[in-house]
């Protein structure tokens, strides 16, 4: 290795004094430091050696792998194991299975022989002792390997029980006792899997008999563990008084052994062993083993019997929880702040359990002393300050105060469960204070557990939650993220609290509680927006939609509305532009101004349907699509139906596309007779796509979007066709002849002749009101199609007419798009039918409604440059060429 040259050196001082990152050219001057590197290239040689002859089927190379391969070879064979299984069972266990053990104990004993020469030679090179590293980690990723392909096995059920437990149970029983902890505890979880599906007759033979002897004192400290989690799950599979004649006596012996690991493992299996021997084995058995356990010498062991004691307290009846666990409780506690802190951990986790196991056994002063503990438990680490520099503190003390904070995360965790300790009614005597300070706690773990369990306290207050609206305001504000976002996860049901709750039953009383509630639900939406973390902030747009059940809507329009318009209209990321516009209709839902609903459907339309960027475009039909969902049906048609199939026009293909995808659901909002107007529309928007759209991409989408409209149904207004019914008899005799020129076309809908008051009826697409043969339906169809051919358009939607019999093709395959009414089908170039259109149909937008004209026609159209990626420029290609209208 070369020394660095004077000029890096001195780059490297320049780099260091002006900033971590320094510049380009400073970097520049640095020398390459060249560091040997082990070359990975194979030589010819072992390439020969790991090639596999590809005729091979999977089995016979399975097997060559394991017999002549090298270890990455055998452990790729050993975790293909489940698919050889599923593919060929009965081959791989004859041919496959056998050497995989074989394999496995070859190895096993070629790193026994590797270890003995390096120990009786010393093994000093680098050389020796990196070669066998690299054996040794090879096996341990053979054996990982093993246990979980041996597991993948019984859980794809890809033999019987009894073929597995004959073909890879003793396997799995041969390797529990690995060097390797790692690997021991693999094939120590595979085993207890199996344990769960295996009979009793080969648990007994097989397993519990060998352990009799595998959990004495002679035995390897490793060996005696793997017993006692062996016999906690074995428990479960026999009957009690098996239990007590076998396994008990091996528990016994196991809780009284020499090391107190294994004391500690056997303590945390007593409680699996007295869920499978009943209530009075466990109070004659169980319980004294416990309270032994409880005074041992070891921390680990009183720490597991603790927990053990706590979570079987619903077994124990009220003369054992007060006679005898009470006090084991009451002297664990007071030691706990003299013992090692990891006990306060667990001690402070289990409280909630622990205070709900009791309640109803304490005396007074044992009640308060035991809350006054969990006050203390809560502010612990808060009161000490030592004179140390944040970079300066020793790592004792570190140490120490990331146990502190554990503690009053725990706390904060079981704050409802003390709530119900001490009656809610006494909440803000006894733990508001608490719960300010775990609410105001410096560190965020502890405000982001105290956030989750926000929620639980609301309802456990009830009547009481206008406690606990400051600190909701203050976890609004808190200036980390994470605590915001576990805040939100409730927050419609938090408001809803709030609003409904409290002493007064008026509700604008309630809400005059929460003056700071809407300055910081805005405030917290501009942080949200303002970070990278962009899934909170959608979050927090989709739980704003219950903003109409708490607030004004004054309050919505003047602090909320404007904002969701600007998400729209300048966030970057597609989710939250999604939520933002959801959010926003549902305000316009319950918005009962006129003039706000109309500012805010014109500004939807002027600004997102005829922005001049297409992705405001794009979000316009975003916006279509939740309308439909929310509002009715004649609500979209009244306002938003012609701004939307107007899109049909736009020079983007992208936006035609998502347009076409829409088609269905905005047929779905029309009825007839009614909307027929806005049917005629729909249709020649559907047929000057199929006859001028030149993206192919849009036209494949057009023709399967045409078929899915021509199999809609769509609703009918019964008291409408009956109305009409009624007028078309007294009408005179050239507008039924006019009718019945309209029928010589095929496209009459017989409507029944009495139908019930608002009774819609449901017709399909192109077929007749009531039912009528497919052979008529299917001449109808091709009437239609042949007629479209041949009929030129309306003005307003350019030269269609244009459409020769060169795209024959094209017309002949459009089917009809609805099911349309009788004036609906006719030539379009028929001088009466212009004017009946003229008559039925508005003449522009306004004409409806207050807003303004939101016809995009060709003399309104976007400058194309301006119509592009997202703001100048289309994400398709090329804009299509459009020929103006006359």
């Amino acid at each position: 290795m070369h020394p660095p040259s004077p000029a890096a050196a001195a780059a490297v001082m320049d780099f260091s004094q002006n900033s971590l990152f320094g510049y380009m050219e400073d970097l520049q001057e640095l020398t390459i430091i060249e560091r040997p590197v082990r070359r990975s290239l194979k030589t010819p040689e072992e390439i020969e050696r790991l090639t596999v002859d590809e005729d091979l089927s999977d089995i016979e190379r399975a097997v060559y792998l394991l017999s002549a391969g090298q270890d990455i070879q055998g452990t790729s064979v050993i975790a293909n194991l489940p698919f050889l299984m599923r593919q060929n069972p009965a081959e791989t266990l004859r041919r496959v299975l056998p050497k995989v053990r074989v394999h496995e104990d070859a190895h096993l004993f070629t790193q026994r022989v590797w270890i003995s020469l390096c120990l009786s030679r010393g093994c000093d090179s680098v050389e020796e002792k990196q070669e066998l590293e690299a054996l040794h980690v090879a096996g341990v990723e053979m054996q990982l390997t093993a246990a979980v392909s041996f597991l993948t096995i019984l859980q794809d059920e890809s033999v019987s029980v009894h073929t597995y437990a004959h073909s890879f149970l003793q396997v799995i029983l041969l390797h529990l006792e690995h060097r390797d902890a790692g690997v021991s505890n693999a094939w120590l979880e595979t085993l207890l899997s199996v344990i769960e599906v295996l009979p009793k007759d080969t648990l007994r033979h097989e397993i519990l008999n060998p352990l009799v002897s595998k959990a004495q004192l002679s035995q390897t400290v490793q060996s005696r563990l793997v017993s006692c989690k062996i016999l906690g799950k074995l428990t479960n599979k026999f009957d009690a008084l098996a239990i007590k004649r076998e396994i008990l006596p091996l528990v016994k012996s196991l809780c009284q052994d020499v090391e107190y690991e294994v004391r500690s493992c056997m303590c945390r299996q007593l409680e699996n062993i007295a869920q499978g021997i009943g209530t009075e084995l466990t109070k004659s058995v169980v319980l004294p083993e416990l309270i032994e356990l409880s005074r041992d010498e070891g921390s680990s062991v009183r720490l597991a019997a603790f927990e053990t004691l706590v979570n079987l307290l619903d077994i124990f009846d009220t003369d054992d929880r007060s006679q005898t666990i009470l006090p084991v409780v009451k002297s664990f506690c007071e030691k706990s702040f003299k013992a090692d802190e990891s006990i306060l951990i667990s001690l402070s986790f289990h409280l909630g359990k622990l205070c709900h196991g009791l309640y109803g056994i304490f005396t007074p002063d044992q009640h308060l002393r035991f809350l006054e503990f969990y006050k203390k438990l809560c502010t612990l680490g808060l009161q000490q300050e030592n004179g140390h520099n944040e970079n300066q503190i020793p790592p004792q003390i570190l140490e120490q105060e990331k146990k502190y904070i554990s503690v009053r995360k725990n706390c904060a965790y079981n704050f409802p469960a003390m709530i119900v300790f001490v009656d809610p009614k006494n909440f803000h005597m006894e733990l508001y204070s608490t719960f300010f300070c775990l609410c105001h706690d410096p560190e965020v773990p502890v405000r982001y557990t105290i956030a989750i369990c926000f929620y639980e306290v609301s309802k456990l207050l009830n009547s009481g939650v206008y406690l606990i609206h400051k600190e909701l305001i203050t976890l609004l504000q808190d200036e980390s993220l994470e605590v915001l976002d576990a805040l939100i996860d409730h927050l419609p049901e938090i408001l809803e609290l709030m609003s409904t709750g409290g002493e007064s039953s008026v509700q604008e009383n309630k809400l005059s509680s929460l003056p700071d509630l809407v300055p910081a639900l805005t405030a917290a939406e501009q942080r949200a927006a303002a970070s990278l973390k962009w899934r909170t902030h959608e979050k927090l747009l989709q739980k704003y939609a219950c903003l109409p059940q708490v607030i004004s809507s004054d309050q919505i329009y003047y602090r909320f509305l404007q904002r969701m318009f600007t998400i729209m209209m300048t966030n970057n990321v597609l989710p939250v532009q999604k939520a933002a516009s959801r959010t926003l209709c549902i305000f316009l839902r319950y918005n009962r101004k006129q003039e706000q609903r109309h500012e805010v459907i014109q500004k939807l339309i002027e600004q997102l349907g005829q922005g001049k960027s297409y992705w405001n475009r794009l979000r316009f039909l975003d916006t279509c699509e939740f309308i439909i969902e929310i509002f009715s049906k004649s609500f979209f048609c009244k306002y938003f139906f012609l701004p939307a199939i107007e899109l049909t026009h736009d020079p983007v293909a992208n936006v035609r596309m998502k347009l076409c995808y829409l088609l269905p659901k905005v047929k779905s909002t029309l009825k007839i007779p009614a909307d027929k107007h806005l049917l005629q529309q729909l249709e020649m928007c559907v047929r000057k796509l199929l006859c001028q759209e030149k993206d192919k991409d849009v036209l494949a989408i057009v023709r399967r979007t045409v078929l899915e409209l021509d199999r809609m149904e769509m609703s009918m207004d019964a008291e409408q066709l009956e109305k009409e019914k009624q007028q078309n008899d007294g009408r005179p005799m050239s507008d039924k002849t006019f009718e019945k020129k309209q029928f010589v076309l095929g496209r009459d809908s017989k409507t029944p002749t009495s139908l019930p008051k608002n009774i819609p009826i449901s017709v399909p697409g192109s077929s007749s009101a009531t039912p009528s043969t497919s052979k008529e339906i299917k001449k109808s169809k091709l009437i239609r199609s042949q007629s479209f051919n041949n009929q030129a358009f309306h003005a307003k939607y350019g030269n269609l007419d244009k459409c020769t019999t060169s795209k024959s093709s094209t017309a002949a395959y459009t089917p009809s798009v609805s099911g349309l009414s009788k004036t609906s089908m006719i030539s379009l170039t028929d001088d009466s039918f212009r004017m009946r259109n003229t008559n039925s149909t508005p003449s522009s937008f306004s004409s409806n409604t207050s807003l303004p004209s939101t016809s995009r026609g060709t003399g309104n159209s976007v400058d194309p440059k301006s119509s592009g990626s997202k703001d100048t420029q289309p994400r398709k290609a090329t804009l299509k060429s459009r020929k103006s209208n006359p």
